[in-house]
């Protein structure tokens, strides 16, 4: 079979065995898988002398099934999440843990997405919002993006910022979400809508060393309020800042409790669902839930399809961060 590494800088295609079915994993024939440019194309740039195999977020047929899975059978559609296991592969293994049925209303191309709606769902999660709540979401690539349509859809107040106009534009066609280019313009839509008290939450989606966004984000939350770090962004609080408003910082990784337990995602144990609600596999399924009942619309993310044998020419295109092409959606069947 073929997948797509990042060898020194650069993206190829390469052949490799394909999988064999074991206990409690499906081997899925990819149909579609998703690009996610600020994860990826920040491994090429680390992939001097060494090979690393790209992508996370896809979907695709159930070939065979594991002794012990019930739920899905072969011919059935299932969206997947989380490397090493889902990949830009041809064919995939993935635990039961790391998969969702695709009901027949979802747009296969908008079920690859999962992988990207879990790691929203969990960074909401993590900031932990009551309904009303006011979340600022700055950095508005791909993920920033699903977390404001997310964030809108459970009735918080959304304010979304990107300095890149025409970033923050796209969100302007969601008429609950208010979305800005000027720093300023955000800070008084905040200071508007919460009486001047601040948001609750600030989620930085944004990425960059030393990054001004860190001690800024402090000016815009309440006494109290949370600060979640979602991007590849390196913390820079000043202390006095933190002190004065006793801020929460806190971190997101990834799409839920599971990310990196071997146990979970390799042995493909589940977390009792009483003690531990909501995991990455039950922030995939319920991402495919939000898209089955059309509480959000991810139809502008999946607007660019390229065949497999392009990618390379595929990601050279998403360098340039100003454009409205968050992603691209890789078709394995061309």
């Amino acid at each position: 079979m073929r997948k797509i590494i990042a060898n020194n800088k650069q993206v190829e295609i390469v052949e490799d065995e394909s999988p064999a079915v074991k206990s409690s994993h499906l081997l899925i024939k990819t149909m579609y898988s998703i690009i996610s440019p600020g994860t990826e194309l920040t491994i090429i740039e680390n992939s001097t002398d060494k090979q690393i195999t790209l992508g996370y977020s896809a979907m695709g047929v159930v070939e065979e099934c594991g002794s012990d899975i019930t739920d899905v059978k072969p011919g059935d559609l299932v969206a997947v999440y989380g490397a090493p296991y889902v990949q830009h592969s041809e064919y995939l293994l993935v635990p039961k843990t790391l998969y969702a049925k695709v009901p027949s209303n979802v747009e296969p191309k908008e079920a690859a997405l999962a992988g990207i709606g879990a790691i929203a769902i969990h960074a909401l999660r993590v900031a932990n919002l009551q309904f009303g709540e006011t979340v600022s979401v700055v950095g508005l690539g791909l993920l920033g993006q699903m977390i404001a349509k997310i964030a809108d859809a459970s009735a918080y107040n959304v304010i979304a910022y990107d300095f890149h106009e025409e970033r923050a534009s796209m969100l302007q066609e969601e008429t609950n979400i208010k979305s800005f280019s000027a720093v300023n313009a955000m800070e008084d839509m905040i200071k508007n809508d919460t009486s001047g008290n601040g948001a609750d939450a600030v989620l930085l989606c944004a990425g960059g060393k030393k990054s001004p966004l860190t001690a800024q984000s402090l000016e815009w939350i309440r006494n109290k309020g949370k600060v979640v770090i979602v991007g590849d962004i390196e913390p820079d609080f000043p202390r006095n800042r933190m002190f004065s408003k006793e801020a929460q910082i806190l971190i997101s990784r990834a799409g839920g409790p599971g990310r990196y337990d071997k146990t979970y995602e390799a042995e493909a144990n589940d977390y009792p669902y009483g003690f531990v609600r909501w995991t990455e596999g039950r922030n995939i399924e319920e991402y495919i839930r939000l898209v089955s009942e059309e509480r959000i619309n991810v139809s502008s993310f999946i607007k660019e399809e390229i065949n497999f044998s392009d990618v390379s020419r595929a990601f050279d295109e998403l360098v340039n961060k100003k454009s409205t092409t968050l992603t691209k959606v890789i078709n394995f069947s061309k």
